[in-house]
């Protein structure tokens, strides 16, 4: 039998909870719409909605615009046109600039962002190229902590809008692609995911850099994407947080690591209920997004934390951590309407 054909079914007797709408509104800080996913571009935007409305989601922050200011400028006519008060989008860097521009890109991509805030962008999407790929304009990797880039951050905190940053990737992903690597299926599908070192940078350097980043411009509101990029290591995102106030994270695409090391992760979740977001990253889904919810609230044991037969993000299965009302509440909306500036959820 061939690894990819076994799916052993688990034998346990325990409670299985139907989480069919969570127990609060939610808003979803961290997705994306028909740039991800190409089915929605047909879908009109009210049945796009109506999934929504199915599991209480009543905020979607669109991160699409990182990828390019036309698209930006679609979602912003398509979806912010139609239903303004239930999505927010993002714009983002165009790197490619950079040896044109050289050591004052970072001017002119803060004022490539004033634009697109005109546009109608409540916030600036950060993503893994950054630290991984960008180059100047001598072919040199472009640090997370580079100083030409503090006009852009700067100018985030002149707004007061939140910069949503995604460094690195899962651990594994930079590690030997060889039997000790616990996401060598996830690899072999995708083998553009993996970031050994060398030729890529170690893991732990960009996410020191990241940290400077975050530590040198503590009037910039940053969003650790994916649980501030270290979901792995909940103490090092923890002191993260603890040493930087200007520091949220959110929890998108990974349910797979927090709930399979159930007592941290909740211990993590009461300690920063503050600074955290829900955020799932699997675009307009009810089923999936229903297991976030089973995860947050319930006290259910080793269930899938994704809808296939195989996880797609390793052979494990995860555990619910019954968070208390006073916490869902922060994470599923409160904090998010803090920190985009919603005085209440539509």
């Amino acid at each position: 039998m061939q690894l990819q054909d076994y799916k052993p079914i688990p034998k346990l007797v325990t409670p299985q909870t139907l989480t069919q709408r969570p127990r609060f509104p939610v808003v979803d800080a961290h997705n994306h719409l028909d740039n991800l996913f190409p089915h929605l571009a047909s879908m009109p935007v009210s049945a796009i909605l109506d999934q929504l409305d199915e599991v209480d989601i009543r905020v979607y922050v669109d991160l699409d615009g990182g990828w390019g200011e036309e698209i930006l400028r679609r979602h912003l006519d398509r979806y912010k046109a139609t239903a303004p008060e239930r999505f927010i989008h993002f714009g983002g860097v165009d790197w490619s600039q950079w040896p044109e521009h050289g050591d004052r890109f970072g001017e002119w991509a803060a004022a490539r962002f004033r634009q697109q805030v005109a546009w109608g962008a409540q916030g600036l999407k950060i993503w893994k190229n950054f630290g991984l790929h960008v180059t100047d304009q001598h072919g040199e990797r472009v640090r997370v902590n580079d100083p030409r880039l503090s006009p852009l951050w700067e100018t985030a905190a002149e707004y007061q809008l939140p910069v949503l940053i995604h460094v690195a990737d899962p651990v594994a992903f930079f590690d030997p692609i060889d039997e000790t690597n616990e996401r060598w299926e996830e690899l072999q599908q995708n083998p553009d995911w993996a970031f050994t070192s060398p030729p890529f940078p170690p893991f732990l350097s960009i996410l020191e850099d990241f940290a400077a980043l975050v530590t040198a411009h503590p009037r910039t509101t940053f969003i650790g994407a994916h649980v501030g990029c270290y979901s792995e290591n909940l103490a090092w995102v923890s002191q993260l947080l603890e040493r930087c106030p200007n520091l949220y994270v959110d929890i998108a695409a990974r349910i797979s690591e927090l709930g399979r090391q159930p007592y941290s992760s909740r211990r993590f979740f009461l300690k920063h209920a503050d600074r955290i977001l829900f955020g799932t990253d699997i675009g307009p889904n009810p089923e999936g997004t229903r297991i976030y919810y089973r995860f947050l609230e319930t006290e259910d044991e080793y269930f899938r934390y994704d809808p296939g037969d195989i996880p797609g993000q390793g052979r494990w299965n995860i555990y619910g951590i019954y968070l208390p009302d006073d916490v869902l509440k922060k994470v599923y909306h409160q904090n998010a309407l803090r920190l985009f500036q919603l005085s209440t959820l539509p």
